[in-house]
């Protein structure tokens, strides 16, 4: 193997970093990187736009749903220990739990929470406080939750899981989710610069989210946390991208911690880079498959896991490449960070790894000619109604409403939907917030038509 200095052009990258970041409208970056055992950082930008204070690597930013990892790691440990089993119901850990349908509650197992396959919705947004009690109270609060689909019969993307996930933690361990994670995991680790709570990070330097059209420079967020303590399993460890690099190194040693402390079982990390399920949705988080926490990446043969984070106005993209030895972490506070990352991934990945990623998601240049018509109709999950139409040139739409508990959230989205393949389409413009959201169209296991937007499954109602 190449020695460090050969194998990264740390000034190189630093110049990319820059050159990149400014392109895309991005005020603040972090990056690391794991190569030959060793982690280099950068830093590039500012904090907040409104201060000018500089990124510094031991800044602290927000990493959305990495957090995830984090979680489905402890609960891996407690699967090691003996005290959780994979495929026990939920129920038998949690008697409160319960969703919208009994009968399907007690098929909701501890692997589908982890592999997104129990069916649960996504998106049950209740601040249940700053208590320690805030993870109890939010399972109780979500008692009659609303399925995607059927628990085992597909995929559907459910941060509603990964909160159950962090109560059984609470149960099992007789710690709050908060603590748990301070003591079995980031101390073991030595991440000192990672955490779960405001007060905590205000004691480093701390990056402010920025929000704003596409293709401009963003304004500071309105506020700098936009979630509940209770969002912590799912979306809420604050932390630098050397401390998300150093949580990967363990899992690429093993589950060995680098003084040799045994984390986590070789096993177990095994099981978690196993593929459970196909994703329907490759785009949205660049997922083929999902294992047990991670996603799961195939770049034409190449294996790799990781997962994406977004916590509204801050945003971490973490990939791993186990045969090269090599983790990346991009950790960024608004503006086009989707843009920055595809372009400095792709490069980097290239060279360090030997990987070539797909290339960014959007409608082709010449789109197939695609029949719309057994999509057309209204699809529905919990807060959302999607309802696909065709117009007199055949050109298909697509209208995003947020109904239920979520009716407030913001007006109606449309979007013209350009064919990609016979299942997939661009539903372009910005109305999204993006160049161009994957649509899917699938059936599940049970027969169930769906309509994927955002890795969520809707299924068919007329």
């Amino acid at each position: 193997m190449l020695k460090n200095e050969n194998r990264i052009d740390m000034d190189r990258w630093q110049a990319r970093l820059d050159q990149l970041r400014a392109t895309h409208h991005v005020p603040g970056a972090s990056l690391a990187v794991l190569v030959d055992g060793q982690i280099h950082e950068l830093a590039s930008g500012v904090l907040h736009r409104g201060t000018g204070v500089a990124v510094t690597t031991d800044s602290i930013f927000q990493s959305g749903s990495i957090a995830k990892v984090y979680t489905a790691t402890l609960i891996m440990q407690l699967v090691d220990s003996g005290e959780l089993d994979l495929d026990a119901p939920v129920t038998e850990v949690l008697p409160e739990f319960d969703t919208a349908d009994p009968a399907a509650t007690k098929q909701i197992t501890i692997r589908r929470l982890l592999s997104h396959t129990s069916g649960l919705t996504c998106d049950f947004n209740h601040d249940t406080g700053r208590g320690d009690d805030c993870l109890a109270r939010y399972v109780e609060a979500a008692k009659g939750v609303a399925l995607d689909c059927r628990p085992g019969t597909g995929t559907s993307y459910s941060s509603v899981g990964y909160n159950v996930l962090g109560r059984i933690v609470e149960v099992v361990t007789g710690q709050v989710w908060d603590q748990a994670l301070k003591d079995r995991l980031l101390a073991p680790l030595g991440l000192e610069h990672s955490m779960t709570l405001p007060e905590e990070a205000l004691r480093f330097r701390v990056a402010m989210g920025h929000l704003g059209e596409p293709g401009a420079d963003p304004a500071p967020a309105p506020a700098w946390d936009m979630m509940p303590r209770s969002a912590g399993p799912y979306g809420r460890v604050l932390t630098t991208a050397a401390d998300v690099v150093r949580l990967a190194r363990m899992h690429l040693a093993g589950g060995l911690a680098p003084d040799g402390t045994r984390v986590l079982s070789a096993d177990s990390v095994a099981a978690m880079q196993r593929r459970e399920v196909d994703s329907p949705d490759k785009w949205t988080v660049s997922a083929d498959g999902w294992g047990l926490g991670w996603s799961l990446y195939d770049w034409d043969g190449v294996a790799g896991y990781g997962h994406d984070g977004s916590s509204v106005s801050q945003h971490g993209y973490l990939r791993v490449v186990p045969h090269a030895d090599v983790a990346l972490v991009l950790l960024a506070n608004g503006g086009g960070t989707r843009g920055l990352y595809d372009a400095l991934f792709r490069e980097l990945l290239a060279e360090l790894a030997g990987v070539t990623m797909p290339e960014a998601f959007g409608p082709p240049a010449e789109p197939p000619t695609v029949d719309v018509t057994p999509y057309l109709g209204t699809y529905r999950r919990e807060g959302v109604e999607i309802t696909i139409t065709r117009d007199e040139e055949g050109t298909a739409h697509l209208r995003y409403e947020f109904v239920d508990g979520m009716k407030d959230l913001s007006p109606p989205l449309e979007a013209v939907m350009v064919p990609v393949t016979d299942t997939v389409f661009a539903a372009t413009g910005s109305a999204f917030g993006v160049d161009a959201l994957p649509v899917v169209f699938a059936t599940l296991a049970d027969g169930t038509q769906c309509c994927y937007a955002a890795m969520r499954a809707a299924p068919k109602i007329a």
